[in-house]
This record gives structure tokens, sequence and C-alpha cells, in this order.
């Protein structure tokens, strides 16, 4: 039980660490990625994968939201318009 809390904080670090990273996109370079990073943080945060489970009976595991989550922090972190704009 312990492992699934834990499993479940670092789900909603990185939704909300995409959310964040949507809202700098809107605000600072462009709406478009903005909009796409903010809605695919929700399929991080713990009630989503609550909802996918409970009107699909889909349940989307760990291990599939870390490689999604290190696919999309890659190329944003490297060559994205706010890795530019503050230097990263």
């Amino acid at each position: 039980m312990k492992n699934l809390n834990a499993l479940n904080a670092i789900s909603w670090v990185f939704g909300l660490l995409l959310v964040t990273i949507g809202v700098m996109n809107i605000v600072l370079v462009h709406p478009i990625p903005g909009i796409f990073y903010i809605v695919v943080s929700f399929l991080f945060f713990p009630p989503t994968n609550v909802f996918l489970k409970k009107k699909f009976n889909i349940s989307i595991p760990f291990g599939i939201k870390l490689i999604l989550f290190i696919l999309i922090m890659w190329p944003t972190l490297g060559v994205g318009d706010l890795a530019e704009l503050y230097g990263l």
C-alpha cells in the first residue's frame, strides 16, 4: 500500500509539472503546445485513472506514465522554446 501511495504522489508531481509547463507555454511561447501539455497532464492525475477505470475499465500503468513523461520532457527541455527562453 505504501508503494501505491508513493506512485500516486509521483503521478501528481508529473501532472503538476506538465500543467506548469503548459501554462508557461501558453503565456510565453504559443497556445497550441501549452494546451497539449495541459491535456496530456490529466493522464497523470490519480482521479483521472479512477475515472478511466470506472467508466471504461482501463487503467494506465505507472510504467507507461513514466515512459510518456520522459518522452514528453526530453524534447521539451532539450529543444523546446522554453528551454531556449531560459537558457536550459
